[in-house]
């Protein structure tokens, strides 16, 4: 059905489940599943991120770059165990919507599978969510997971 996946991930629980739900569509080992970390510094809170442990805002650079990269192997550790054999991980700085489109066009994606909220939720309330955007501007489908 799907050659090429692209799940943007940022520790919710809304894209662990997106991951979950990416694994089921590429049943096939011809599937290639993309998993994309956007570090993203939001809020004044502490952050719970799914596999890393909680995150406080005031996090340096480099402790954000290695709680990206756990979250990663994580992710990656999760799809391989629910059968994924072609998969590639990978970091990019910037905008979420502008990096998730710039990924998803260089690749040559199908479908953008994502949470429906990440740890931004407020931010995404106000400013209006990634996941709506993408389903506008987005060359490829996008499902959104909650």
């Amino acid at each position: 059905m799907y050659t090429k996946i692209l799940v943007p991930i940022d520790g919710s629980v809304h894209s662990q489940h997106a991951l979950s739900v990416a694994c089921k569509l590429s049943e096939q080992n011809s599937t290639k599943v993309y998993v994309l970390h956007i570090p993203e510094v939001v809020g004044n809170t502490t952050k719970l991120i799914w596999g890393v442990g909680a995150l406080a805002s005031d996090a340096t650079s480099e402790h954000l770059a290695s709680a990206g990269e756990a979250l990663l192997e994580e992710a990656e550790t999760f799809a391989k165990a629910k059968g994924i054999r072609n998969i590639e991980t990978m970091i990019e700085q910037g905008r979420p919507v502008d990096i998730i489109l710039e990924v998803s066009r260089r690749e040559g994606v199908d479908v953008i599978v994502m949470g429906s909220r990440g740890l931004s939720d407020l931010g995404g309330m106000v400013a209006g969510s990634v996941s709506h955007k993408l389903g506008h501007l987005a060359q490829c489908g996008v499902i959104t997971v909650s």
